[in-house]
């Protein structure tokens, strides 16, 4: 079975790369080419670099030349050029994680064993671009993966695989893409398997208990202090590490790095919410960090960043901006 890979960001590189082993390891499988995104510019030097899955075939291809180079396809659009390239690779199977483009009819057609994805969320919950900010914004207990048969509707295949996991309510979505690599991973050979006997058969989803995310943009970063504590907390990790949450200070921008509810709260902490206004920096407690009222409850903050500045610990932060105490935010 000749595979093409098709993804994009980090969390596509672990599948990429036990595809990649597998492959070296197994007469039943072949890696026939890797699909990514063009390179695009990063960094304050804008210069134009791979994606994180485009990186790592490169790397793959330059530790393993003599054994099974890499052919990297990066088109700006899946257009008839971009389909007779893969053509041309004559592969079986497409094998989807986060390539960040829609299939069309067209180029589906070009696999005979037809395309499966990867999706990091349990289907048909979270459909779309976003599963795991998802997951940590609804407060969600468990989450997982999904091996799912590529259909034209988004994420709407029958699903193949699934593996659960347990959520503590305090994943980062930085934190649980690494996990979820992870899974991804480990599920992979299994699933190629199942495919490859006939053994493995699709369950359809249950289109009505279908839920959607959308993207995330730069604005939405921008905190809220009229809603809860449990709200805001949540969109920090959501939106760690893009596109972080932030606030303004005076006429600074300022990023809330790291934070969490204040569960419990001194007496004299408990006198100033009586007055003050959702923002308003309340004072400091000593294990927690730095307490700042919101529209139910008190976020203590633990790590802090004003714009173009390093990230800092509240105490080492609080040395430097000695004006922040009785400031109000946003």
């Amino acid at each position: 079975m000749r595979i093409l890979f098709a993804g994009s960001p980090a969390i596509a590189v672990p599948a990429l790369e036990e595809l990649y082993t597998l492959s070296r390891a197994s007469p039943d499988f072949e890696l026939a080419g890797v699909l990514t995104n063009p390179d695009s510019p990063k960094g304050r030097a804008g210069a134009p670099l791979p994606t994180e899955v485009g990186a790592a075939a490169e790397r793959l291809s330059a530790e393993y030349a003599a054994g099974m180079p890499l052919l990297v396809l990066k088109p700006e659009k899946l257009d008839s050029a971009a389909r007779e390239r893969v053509a041309a690779l004559k592969p079986d199977l497409l094998l989807s994680f986060a390539y960040g483009r829609i299939f069309g009819p067209k180029f589906l057609a070009l696999f005979p064993q037809g395309g499966i994805n990867i999706h990091p969320s349990l289907l048909p919950k979270h459909r779309g671009p976003t599963p795991i900010p998802a997951a940590i914004l609804a407060g969600e207990t468990e989450t997982g993966i999904s091996i799912q048969r590529l259909a034209l509707e988004m994420d709407s295949g029958d699903i193949l695989m699934q593996e659960r996991v347990a959520l503590n309510g305090r994943e980062t979505t930085a934190s649980l893409s690494e996990l979820m690599a992870k899974k991804a991973a480990e599920l992979l050979p299994a699933a190629l398997a199942g495919l490859a006997s006939g053994a493995l058969r699709g369950t359809p989803q249950n289109h009505n208990e279908a839920s959607y995310c959308s993207l995330i943009a730069k604005e939405d970063g921008l905190i809220d202090w009229n809603k809860s504590v449990r709200e805001i907390d949540a969109r920090i990790r959501a939106f760690d590490p893009w596109p972080q949450s932030w606030t303004m200070h005076g006429d600074k921008q300022l990023f809330i790095v790291q934070a969490q509810e204040a569960e419990a709260e001194s007496a004299q902490i408990q006198e100033l919410r009586a007055s003050a206004p959702p923002g308003m920096v309340l004072g400091i407690d000593k294990e927690r960090g730095i307490l700042v009222q919101t529209g139910e409850g008190v976020l203590a903050i633990s790590g802090l960043q004003y714009r173009f500045k390093k990230a800092l610990q509240w105490k080492d932060f609080l040395n430097g901006a000695r004006d922040f105490a009785g400031s109000r935010l946003g």
